[in-house]
């Protein structure tokens, strides 16, 4: 196979003439890229200046179709997925008919973007809504948290919310679904002190279902927690036929670990031991477990001595 030689001048004019093209070929690119076009966008509907007095429902899906004059930049740029993601529909004329023109508000609509582009058109042009009387209820809400803490740290008291409740504004039947309103989740890693905190509460998926307040003021409890252990004396349950029972042993080690403020008031009376008699009547048993009953949620059992308990019956 022959090889062509080049000199160095033709080796020179071919990588010019190759450059030119590769030149040539960007120009075109940043010309036609530069030019006008108009492309679809399918993008989310969000709603703003709600009906004080009416509950809605919208009678078609929250998605629209914009058509949207741009560059081919940002056309490029809504294929890498650069593309308008919302847009926010004034509803204030819903007080005086069942509908609204997205047409008519294209103007705020386009103010809403920072770029050049432009929407001119949006199918469907219309969004019509049924309505409902608005009604009121008040729920508690509910914190959803994430919370660790630091070793020999925890929550010492309840959990406060304040406020404790939120007022929920939609639709009768909308309402009757709802008994509770959660929160944003709360994070927080290796807690070692009293939480003070805002927290937001969630927002609703529906637009005609207001909440009030947006967020509230959480206060967590921490305190450094210490073991305690106690002698319970165990209580018999169950013995209906009132039978003599000696437990052996009588009473039981419990080891617990509580807050210092709760330290002195763990006792007997808050931390309870019983067997159940029924599992030798009902079921033969020749050992009965311990079971312990606590009254306080902050105080945490950590183990007990012994488990299980011999007894003898005289009848």
């Amino acid at each position: 196979m022959a090889i062509i030689k080049l000199s160095l001048g033709e080796r020179k004019r071919i990588s010019m003439f190759f450059t030119c093209i590769l030149l040539a070929f960007g120009a075109w690119v940043f010309y036609s890229l530069s030019m006008k076009y108009d492309y679809s966008v399918k993008t989310i509907a969000t709603f703003k200046s709600l009906p004080q007095n009416k509950a809605f429902y919208p009678l078609q899906s929250d998605t629209v179709v914009l058509t949207v004059e741009g560059t081919g930049w940002q056309l490029l740029f809504n294929k890498l997925g650069n593309s308008i993601s919302e847009i926010k529909v004034d509803l204030s004329s819903l007080e005086r008919r069942n509908f609204v023109s997205i047409k008519e508000q294209l103007g705020p609509i386009n103010e809403q973007f920072f770029s050049n582009q432009k929407v001119i058109k949006a199918q469907p042009d219309t969004l019509f809504f049924d309505f409902a009387a608005r009604k009121v209820k008040r729920v508690p809400i509910r914190l959803v948290s994430d919370l660790t803490y630091k070793k020999q740290f925890g929550q010492s008291k309840e959990i406060l919310l304040k406020p404790s409740h939120v007022t929920v504004t939609g639709p009768g039947d909308m309402l009757k679904k709802i008994d509770h309103w959660d929160t944003d989740t709360f994070t927080a890693r290796s807690i070692e002190r009293s939480v003070y905190s805002n927290v937001s509460l969630k927002k609703s998926i529906d637009a005609n279902v207001s909440v009030f307040p947006n967020n509230v003021e959480l206060r967590i409890n921490v305190e450094e927690f210490t073991e305690k252990e106690l002698e319970i004396p165990i209580k018999v349950v169950n013995n209906t036929k009132g039978y003599g029972v000696k437990l052996v042993p009588s009473s039981v080690k419990v080891y617990t670990m509580s807050s210092l403020s709760d330290y002195n008031s763990i006792s007997d009376e808050t931390i309870t031991a019983t067997v159940d008699l029924a599992l030798w009547k009902d079921k033969n048993a020749i050992r009965l477990p311990v079971i312990i009953h606590n009254r306080n949620p902050f105080v945490k059992v950590s183990r007990l001595f012994p488990q299980q308990v011999d007894f003898m019956i005289s009848k």
